[in-house]
């Protein structure tokens, strides 16, 4: 069995992946090999700063970080809220777009302010996952395309989730319960990307 560990605080995406993980497994059984464990499992409590400037940047940081201490393959992602007519922000400072402490009541309210009187209201969520293995990393890409309503909407999920209605549904990513979400959103877009990577390099070692 060949640990894995997701590098994240945040109860509510080690949810969304715990889920993931457990359903991709039904359908690719040399996915069985891998045993998902959390910071907590391995014994990290410590917060790692995301100080980089991309998405890219702060995925690779965190998982560099946990791999050089524990050994062991693991990955890490960063998640970023681009809206097209705020040239793109919140993007990588999504979590501290209101402020360092990190409320998501504050953030999403500043962008709905923001976007007052906008037409344009056009936005995506962007994941990046890097995933470390024998000290070779990878990456992996997930973009969910939406809008920004007028109003929160929805009491699920977590961060801007209430405001974020994906293309093709009528219910924002807070509306929906989690097996909805998992099916059409940016996390598994790029978490299905990752396990395909690791299904491909276990049936080779077959």
């Amino acid at each position: 069995m060949t640990r894995l560990v997701f590098v994240t605080q945040n109860h509510h995406k080690l949810t969304e992946i715990r889920d993931l993980f457990a359903s991709t497994q039904r359908y690719f059984p040399h996915l069985n090999r891998y045993q998902l464990l959390s910071l907590k499992d391995i014994g990290y409590l410590e917060d790692i700063p995301e100080t980089m400037d991309t998405l890219e940047g702060n995925a690779s940081l965190k998982a560099w970080t946990v791999y050089r201490i524990a050994g062991i393959p693991c990955f890490a992602d960063d998640t970023g809220l681009e809206v097209k007519a705020l040239g793109n922000r919140p993007g990588v400072i999504s979590a501290r777009y209101a402020g360092e402490e990190k409320n998501f009541d504050k953030n999403m309210d500043k962008v709905l302010r923001e976007l007052e009187g906008s037409l344009n209201r056009r936005a995506r969520f962007r994941t990046v996952i890097s995933l470390i293995i024998d000290r070779k990393e990878a990456q992996f890409e997930g973009v969910a395309q939406g809008t920004i309503i007028t109003e929160k909407r929805g009491t699920e999920g977590f961060g801007y989730d209430p405001i974020f209605l994906p293309d093709g549904f009528n219910q924002t990513f807070a509306e929906m319960n989690l097996e909805q979400k998992n099916q059409v959103s940016h996390r598994y877009r790029a978490f299905r990307k990752l396990m395909d990577y690791l299904n491909a390099s276990s049936m080779a070692m077959v």
